[in-house]
């Protein structure tokens, strides 16, 4: 059995048939990106989603500042209680 060379028998000759690379040609225009108006407003409702989720449930000054004025025995009136059952009944639509 005999095994044939697969290249030639000058190796140099390999060497100086193989092609350089080229270098690629640099494009003319920068790299850029075009974001559509949906997307825009859709970035916009997250971060405003976003804030309201870190904001507090409770503001505690407002929370101190009615306690303040209900200890006041003046402050609770008939006009008081009428704006309060007025808000109350918006707030679950009776």
């Amino acid at each position: 059995m005999m095994i044939d060379r697969l290249g030639g028998i000058d190796p140099l000759k390999n060497v100086q048939n193989t092609q350089k690379t080229h270098r690629a040609k640099e494009s003319a225009q920068p790299d850029s990106i075009n974001v559509s108006d949906e997307a825009r407003l859709r970035a916009e409702v997250f971060q405003a989603m976003e804030a309201v989720g870190s904001a507090p449930d409770v503001r505690s000054e407002r929370v101190a500042e009615v306690m303040k004025k209900i200890e006041d025995p003046a402050y609770i009136n008939n006009a008081v209680v009428d704006i309060v059952a007025d808000r109350l009944m918006d707030v679950f639509g009776v």
